[in-house]
């Protein structure tokens, strides 16, 4: 299974995405392919990202049993830790708070 979510993405973006994927929500595309297809479409949100951001999660024989990447301008960061994949928070941008 494959599951991608974009933000702020051009409208020629999502339209493709419809293309290959069923959109259940606003923006959040679900669908079921092969390792190449799946890296073909996440090719083709890389190049048509724009200003907007993206997260795609797959199914993969890990202990959490999926994987997942990001694109674009986003607070969330996958990182590595001790090979199991979590996610960090950037601090948000503009005038501290306090």
């Amino acid at each position: 299974m494959v599951v991608i979510v974009v933000e702020n993405a051009p409208p020629r973006l999502r339209g493709r995405l419809a293309v290959w994927l069923l959109e259940i929500r606003a923006g959040v595309y679900v669908g079921n392919y092969s390792r190449k297809i799946r890296e073909r479409i996440w090719g083709e949100v890389l190049g048509a990202i724009g200003e907007g951001n993206a997260v795609i999660a797959w199914a993969a024989p890990n202990d959490a049993g999926f994987e997942f990447d990001t694109c674009g301008r986003n607070r969330r960061m996958p990182v590595d830790f001790d090979g199991y994949q979590l996610v960090a928070f950037h601090p948000p941008e503009g005038p501290e708070r306090g």
